[in-house]
């Protein structure tokens, strides 16, 4: 039987990994076809295809999750294939199906393999059979309140509820104990719902200090499959991984042997072909537990690419065309180390609620040897409400560990991102920690260092203030008259006629206000985008760059937003403030829970935003009266625009 032919590939998703799949193609002679929501029309994605398709909408349920509107894509573009990249539609059987029935290819396993493992219920059940260890836990279909309730009592709290058929997050809530079952249960079954379309659920122990431990699986349309090697994927937030690294740190040879094996005895069950990945829970003394199967490539894939120099895309593309894998299990490499961290636009000072907003500054790390960045934006996009907030992914390999740990470090303080709050410095808290540098990974481990990865502001130094004025008055532009070009009244640097220089400055920075005055001494001195300092006979060079009305200064390893600013109509603005509950970002507002005159204790739920495919809760900060409701369900709101209006009893 001969190959069937592919030429054209189109990219059922957006972002980092859209651009990721089309540079392989492109890079193996095929033409890319990108699809695009209306939001997405300029989104890089869309621009560094060859042909790109408008599905219209803005959410992803009027765009992305259109399996009608993707597949009359590909036939109006000309694709023979489709790749669905991670995410949306990646793990839903209905939409490989319509592109087998269409006559296309999908690049990823036969539905029916996304059948026996896409749903986790459904997957952990197989496993049972299959003799794999397994948390204990509830897969079953009943999805009602009371089956939970006494699911949750017989497995003993805390729990873990998690979406059957999703991942990255979406639809997974800890609980506690039994008072918080009910709320956490609808919410999570509202997130799964709207990022998959799926609301099920299921629940398991929620085991303590355990490690996330993954295997990636390859299967060829020929029976033949092996694993390449393991990643460890322990530091999340949310639970959603933000650091991966592999090979897994302290992994024995026998150990990797043996969850490798029971991975490729699993994915070879149901009849698996191209990339996916066995999750396990690795507990201290070495046992494992199957966690769930993604039947699709991972957002982690690039530090498996690293350490056997492969193309998981590339691979995926052959196996699609009907080619035998091209190599055996004890021929896969395993060459040095390489980490992984996510880039997203959130704020981790506020339980990491998603940023949105324009990209004022975007600069990615140079690129190198063991360097690599995986992005789906750049400079002057927009990141909107209504997709997942990450911005993209910096990949370091070393021969060793430490080695990769320290080239990520330096990429890390050479990336430059302004105009949105993101999570660069938090992630470079978690490299840099001696935590990490020791290896001591497991699920806990944000929260255990919490103090020292998300420390409280502190006030800046005179120094700093000092340098970031100079630093503001010398990329200060000129505004030159038209009638006299060489006017010194045009300029900005403190001449006054008669009188010593001098310029008055009110900067702010990070919620924290100086005024300050520069005369003729100069102690820091910009060149270029490089700013000098000397203190304590220690001269130093700091990056600054300059956007419009802002400075962006990196001071102590970290990327300091500077503006100017009006104290009176600060001032003013204050007390021109109507108090109220007020949105913490751009988002749709889900659920009301309260109306005008309802009286409330605190904590209370009042409303409900979604943004980003994630819920956050609206809770009363004490008791008392509603006195406004500003929002109604369904409606588009932006941060900082007042929700409720609390009185306080």
């Amino acid at each position: 039987m001969s190959a069937p032919v592919l030429t054209t590939l189109l990219v059922a998703n957006r972002g980092e990994i859209a651009c990721r799949v089309m540079r392989t193609a492109k890079a193996l002679g095929l033409t890319t076809v990108a699809v695009h929501s209306a939001t997405d029309r300029d989104a890089r994605h869309s621009r560094e295809a060859d042909i790109r398709v408008d599905l219209g909408g803005s959410k992803a349920a009027d765009s992305y999750l259109q399996i009608d509107k993707l597949i009359a894509a590909a036939k109006a573009s000309g694709a023979q294939a489709i790749h669905p990249g991670y995410g949306f539609l990646s793990e839903n059987a209905g939409f490989a199906r319509a592109i087998e029935a269409a006559g296309l290819l999908f690049l990823g396993p036969p539905a029916s393999a996304i059948d026996a493992m896409g749903s986790k219920s459904a997957a952990k059940a197989l496993m049972e059979t299959a003799g794999v260890p397994l948390v204990p836990g509830y897969h079953g279909e009943a999805q009602d309140l009371d089956t939970f309730r006494d699911a949750c009592e017989r497995i003993g709290y805390p729990v873990l509820l998690k979406a059957t058929a999703g991942g990255g997050g979406k639809g997974m809530k800890v609980v506690e104990d039994v008072s918080q079952l009910a709320e956490a249960l609808a919410s999570a079954q509202r997130e799964a719902q709207s990022s998959f379309g799926d609301s099920r659920m299921l629940v398991e122990k929620y085991l303590l200090k355990p490690r996330h431990v993954e295997i990636q699986v390859f299967a060829d349309q020929h029976g033949n499959c092996l694993y390449l090697n393991e990643r460890d994927c322990s530091i999340q937030r949310r639970h959603q991984k933000v650091v991966e690294e592999a090979p897994a740190p302290g992994l024995s040879p026998e150990l990797r042997r043996a969850m490798g094996e029971a991975a490729v005895r699993s994915a070879q069950a149901i009849g698996y072909v191209g990339a996916g990945t066995v999750e396990f829970l690795l507990d201290s003394r070495g046992e494992f537990f199957f966690m769930e199967m993604n039947t699709r490539l991972q957002v982690e894939h690039p530090v498996t690419e690293a350490i056997t120099g492969l193309d998981l895309v590339a691979w995926q593309i052959r196996v699609a065309r009907g080619e035998i894998l091209p190599m055996t299990q004890a021929e896969v490499p395993l060459i040095g180390h390489a980490i992984e961290v996510r880039l997203y636009a959130e704020d981790p000072g506020h339980d990491f609620l998603p940023a949105t907003g324009r990209l004022a500054l975007y600069r990615e790390s140079a690129e190198g040897p063991g360097r690599r960045v995986d992005s789906g934006v750049e400079e002057g996009d927009e990141i909107s409400p209504f997709y997942d907030p990450m911005l993209g992914k910096l990949i370091a390999w070393g021969e060793d560990r430490e080695q990769a740990r320290l080239r990520l470090l330096s990429m890390l303080d050479e990336f430059a991102i302004g105009g949105l709050k993101t999570n660069i410095n938090f992630l470079r808290r978690i490299i840099g920690h001696p935590a990490f540098a020791a290896a001591e990974l497991d699920t806990g481990f944000i929260p255990r260092y919490q103090e020292q990865l998300l420390p409280e502001p502190s006030d800046l130094s005179d120094e700093f203030w000092q340098a970031a004025a100079q630093a503001f008055a010398q990329s200060q532009p000129s505004s030159p008259r038209a009638d006299d070009l060489s006017s010194p009244w045009a300029n900005s640097n403190g001449f006054r006629a008669g009188l010593p220089t001098e310029i008055t400055l009110h900067l702010c920075c990070e919620g924290q206000d100086r005024a300050l005055t520069l005369g003729d001494t100069c102690t820091a001195q910009l060149k270029g985008e490089q700013l000098l300092t000397e203190h304590n006979g220690l001269r130093r060079q700091h990056r600054a760059i300059r956007r419009g009305d802002v400075l962006y200064l990196q001071w102590e390893g970290e990327l300091r937003r500077i503006e100017s600013y009006d104290p009176i109509s600060a001032v003013e603005a204050s007390h021109s403030h109507q108090g109220g509950l007020t949105a913490p970002m751009n988002g749709s507002i889900v659920r009301v829970l309260v109306e005008v005159g309802q009286t409330v204790e605190a904590g209370a739920q009042l409303v409900v935003l979604e943004a980003m495919k994630m819920e956050h809760s609206i809770r009363a900060p004490h008791a008392g009266v509603i006195k406004t409701l500003y929002c109604q369900e369904g409606e588009m709101v932006s941060e900082g625009s007042a929700l409720v209006e609390l009185e306080e009893a």
